[in-house]
């Protein structure tokens, strides 16, 4: 399929199928006990997301609750510094209860579990942003919540770890294999797998098998619905380009949804690590190939035996090694162009902003930050649009004891 045959002014109603697949990339590839499963968190979803008092509650919880809509911040030291008249700006989920966009979605799937009668949540968590954020909903509805983290991502992210065992929040430390965001999401499938009648799994971004991908996307979809008109009221136009990382995609399709049918280049941000050797990054849709993992088909980093390849990044939300299956479809068709940023470059960013600012943000936003500024100079005059995904409490103590104060 080519861009010039997508109808974006449809597309969501197009995409995914009945079957959940974005193209050839998507789908439900899970056991038979988790088939039935995901047939009936689709069955509700369907159901309730066209509920006049489910929608309802979801805004009055965004706007009374989560703080929504977050605004847009025009970076006007930064983009003098970089000096060649091109203007950045930034969608401020950093300002989102709880410090990123993860609440965004998983107010939606805790209320949707709700809805199902379920009496528990279980996630998993890289940088531990969405598991605060479900730790959140989860004491918001009065849900038992267990979140699965990897040991190497516990000992970055402690912050939020300490905010989620105070939301009452069981952690469950994960110590398989590199103890990271797949070891993670390993070990949630296993516990889901025993507790599904009572529990319900609320993956943290746009991936697993469906309806998962779709119904991410569509909690998440209120960031660039929100980004696009309060744009065009500051600006009186849409920005140049949007830029936003991608680990498995959830912010990146918030702020990608509400652009998709504009005239608007659009940048995925994917983390080079160290480099383009295997292990020393986590960039699926620059270096990987079609392959199915976690219930579902996308591009992937496999080894030599096929098998998710290890992954790094110095940001524990971006270490996973595929992203989300719209991804891999906007890659394909052309819509959307994953580039890569390394941790120097990354690191630069988080001071840059930081100083320029006064905005310290998530590790994770720091690779579209950095991304952005070298766009601002190939590009000269024009805007960008930057999804900051989060804020960087979390990652501080990490980012001093690693590499100092620049």
């Amino acid at each position: 399929m080519k861009l010039k045959d997508i109808e974006f002014n449809t597309y969501f109603k197009n995409y995914p199928d009945a079957n959940g697949y974005f193209g050839k990339y998507g789908g439900s590839y899970v056991p038979p006990e988790l088939k039935v499963a995901m047939e009936e968190i689709a069955d509700a979803y369907y159901t309730i997301c066209k509920s006049r008092k489910f929608i309802n509650e979801l805004r009055r919880i965004r706007k009374e609750f989560q703080g929504r809509p977050t605004p847009i911040s025009h970076l006007e030291r930064l983009s003098d510094k970089i000096g060649t008249g091109a203007q950045l700006y930034v969608k401020r989920e950093d300002l989102n209860h709880t410090g990123a966009h993860k609440l965004n979605h998983c107010m939606g799937e805790v209320l949707l579990a709700k809805f199902m009668g379920k009496k528990k949540v279980i996630a998993e968590t890289g940088a531990g942003q969405h598991g605060v954020a479900l730790a959140t909903a989860a004491a918001y509805f009065g849900l038992e919540c267990d979140i699965y983290m990897g040991a190497v991502d516990i000992k970055k992210q402690a912050p939020n770890v300490a905010r989620m065992k105070i939301l009452g929040a069981k952690v469950i430390e994960v110590t398989d294999g590199l103890a990271t965001l797949k070891e993670a999401v390993d070990a949630a499938f296993i516990a889901y797998g025993n507790e599904y009648k009572e529990a319900i799994y609320c993956i943290g971004s746009v991936m697993g098998p469906h309806p998962f991908p779709m119904m991410v996307r569509d909690f998440q979809a209120v960031v660039g619905f929100e980004a696009r008109e309060q744009f065009v009221g500051m600006t009186g136009e849409l920005p140049d380009a949007i830029v936003a990382c991608v680990g498995g995609g959830s912010n990146a399709m918030g702020l990608f949804s509400g652009f998709l049918n504009d005239p608007v280049d659009i940048y995925g941000v994917e983390p080079l690590g160290r480099g383009n050797k295997m292990g020393d990054h986590a960039a699926s849709l620059t270096y990987g190939e079609e392959g199915v993992m976690h219930g579902f088909n996308s591009i992937m980093l496999k080894d030599e035996n096929g098998e998710p390849a290890p992954v790094y990044s110095v940001a524990s939300g971006l270490d996973y090694p595929s992203s989300g299956p719209e991804h891999a479809f906007l890659r394909d068709i052309g819509r959307v162009k994953y580039v890569i940023v390394g941790d120097d470059e990354t690191i630069d960013a988080f001071f840059e902003l930081s100083r320029m600012e006064g905005i310290i943000p998530a590790l994770e936003s720091s690779h579209a930050v950095a991304y952005a500024i070298k766009l601002a100079n190939m590009i000269g005059k024009g805007s960008i649009l930057i999804n900051l995904s989060g804020r960087g409490d979390k990652d501080m103590d990490y980012v001093i004891e690693n590499y100092g104060i620049r």
